[in-house]
């Protein structure tokens, strides 16, 4: 990755220089981006921030909470606000603001996109509404599920609050149910229901505190299997496709938010944490987790380093107060971060360069 990282540098930097020779006095420099020169990170993930990255007019392009951010396969960024005069930015890679549209959604929260043939759409979550929309990549709605007390999911008085989708390979749509009742359901590619699993319990393992994500995760493609956050527990769960439960992976100290898979990696936004000492959620002490293919933290960009004591993590903390509040992480080609945040004063998406 670091020699392509270099050689995409000196290509950049070679086809600068011949603008410049071929037209002298029309070629103007792009702008560097400003980068802070300290390194956020540890061993082979580390970056330096910009933070002014995805900056816009407020007065144009107005957010609340920037929840969460997908690419597509061309490489575009596609920004989930909760303003409802602005629910989704899209970006390039250089903060470029390149489309926007809304659905007027208030409380737009999840946002996932998956490829049926060769079109992508995308999946919006809004807890507040009780809403689950399918779109396209422009904001048409093609399909919005049925509330699960109206096909006999839930009962009438049962709490139903989604905040995150993933899809199956199949096509199938799982729904975290994670503001609300604690299931993740699981849907066909029509919408019907086919099962929920999970639930509200503090003590049993295959149960939730806050459902937050959920994710497919295909690294092992002969077993998918799907991969949960429980948030106030601290914990990714893996379940089958079918909703049994397999597995734990504890991260002490990091409130997380959805799982995001990349190659042999999981990424996670913190979007709360913890103080030496004080083990309740805090405010404003949010950073980046990293997770291998053996599901050992590795960095913790904003964080403090990742320490294992005869095979256990230490309590992860807040390193400096330079988020707040990540509530997503997306990447690019080049394994470059985009953090939205959430209850952060109205920023904008921070980039983080991989050095």
């Amino acid at each position: 990755m670091a020699s392509r990282r270099k050689f995409i540098k000196n290509t950049i930097t070679g086809s600068g220089a011949l603008a410049v020779s071929l037209f002298p006095s029309f070629y103007i420099q792009p702008a560097k981006p400003k980068l802070s020169e300290e390194i956020l990170g540890h061993g082979d993930f580390r970056y330096r921030l910009e933070p002014g990255w995805g900056d816009l007019d407020p007065n144009r392009y107005p957010v609340n909470n920037c929840h969460e951010m997908v690419s597509d396969k061309l490489g575009r960024l596609f920004m989930l606000t909760d303003h409802p005069r602005n629910n989704i930015l899209i970006y390039d890679p250089s903060g470029k603001l390149m489309d926007n549209w809304t659905l007027s959604l208030p409380g737009a929260h999840g946002l996932s996109i998956a490829e049926e043939g060769d079109t992508e759409f995308l999946y919006i979550t809004d807890p507040g509404l009780g809403r689950v929309i399918k779109s396209t990549l422009k904001g048409k709605i093609v399909m919005e599920l049925k509330h699960p007390s109206e096909i006999g999911a839930y009962d009438e008085k049962a709490a139903y609050r989604p905040t995150e989708t993933a899809i199956g390979p199949n096509g199938d749509i799982y729904v975290a149910d994670g503001y609300g009742s604690q299931f993740i359901l699981q849907y066909d590619t029509q919408g019907n229901f086919i099962r929920k699993f999970g639930g509200d319990s503090f003590l049993q393992p295959d149960k939730f505190k806050q459902a937050h994500g959920v994710a497919l995760d295909n690294r092992d493609p002969q077993n998918p299997t799907l991969l949960c956050s429980a948030r106030i527990k601290n914990s990714f769960k893996r379940f089958s496709l079918d909703g049994t439960y397999l597995e734990d992976y504890y991260l002490p100290g990091a409130f997380i938010s959805r799982p995001v898979m990349d190659g042999d990696n999981v990424y996670s936004g913190v979007c709360f944490g913890m103080e030496e000492g004080n083990y309740n959620m805090h405010l404003n002490k949010g950073f980046v987790t990293i997770l291998d293919k053996d599901h050992k933290v590795v960095s913790n960009p904003g964080g403090k380093e990742p320490i294992y004591k005869e095979g256990e993590l230490q309590l992860m903390l807040q390193d400096k107060p330079i988020f707040k509040h990540c509530h997503d992480v997306c990447l690019d080609r080049d394994k470059n971060l985009y953090v939205c945040q959430w209850n952060a004063g109205n920023v904008y998406p921070y980039k983080l360069h991989r050095v």
